[in-house]
């Protein structure tokens, strides 16, 4: 989706939550590796290292879904569609957005289903740490929610090109050929080595 100017227009915001996600999962290996050497050396141990790390791999899932296709990364099988007419092809391509929205809803609507739930009772988690549960599966339905409104987003645009000109939903929303592979990563490739030079 390099050229779609409204993943343009929300890569910024998900390329934040990349980021936070990241130092996410170093707090998590920081805290393993004090529990290892804790562990073997000093008869000492955090206490639920296993439990944080549990909740820091939804939370950098949910939160990597929208990063993940904006950057055109999430799987998708093109051994058919690209001998479909090109018609076809872009009927293919809204429906699939609009798909992806309905079951991105579908998850956020269901994950705040969850937080609320224990927030009304008050939840913990049955560990030593006593988690408040609304804590993860806040962050966890945040992430849900950013997949959700990106996702709608994309869906309105793809099916509104759809109706306007079908070329172009099938050059933002067909999925990448390994020509398309090739291109991105060389493009990448470029990138940094122009970054690196001017450094």
């Amino acid at each position: 989706m390099g050229n779609n100017p409204l993943a343009r227009f929300l890569m910024p915001l998900a390329r934040a939550a990349a980021i936070f996600s990241g130092w996410c999962l170093l707090v998590v290996v920081a805290l393993t590796c004090v529990e290892i050497v804790g562990r073997k050396f000093f008869n000492f141990s955090l206490h639920g290292v296993d439990e944080i790390g549990g909740y820091a791999l939804t939370v950098v899932c949910a939160f990597g879904f929208s990063y993940a296709l904006l950057r055109g990364s999430h799987t998708r099988i093109n051994l058919v569609q690209s001998h479909l007419p090109a018609r076809v092809r872009a009927a293919l391509n809204a429906i699939t957005m609009a798909a992806l929205a309905a079951v991105s809803l579908f998850a956020a609507w269901r994950g705040f289903a969850e937080l609320r739930v224990s927030i009304e009772l008050m939840s913990v988690s049955n560990s030593p740490l006593q988690t408040p549960m609304w804590l993860p599966q806040g962050l966890w339905f945040a992430g849900l929610a950013m997949f959700a409104i990106v996702v709608i987003a994309l869906a309105v645009h793809a099916v509104l090109l759809f109706l306007t000109d079908r070329r172009e939903v099938n050059r933002f929303y067909s999925p990448a050929g390994s020509a398309d592979e090739l291109e991105q990563i060389s493009a990448r490739i470029r990138s940094e080595g122009s970054r690196s030079a001017a450094q």
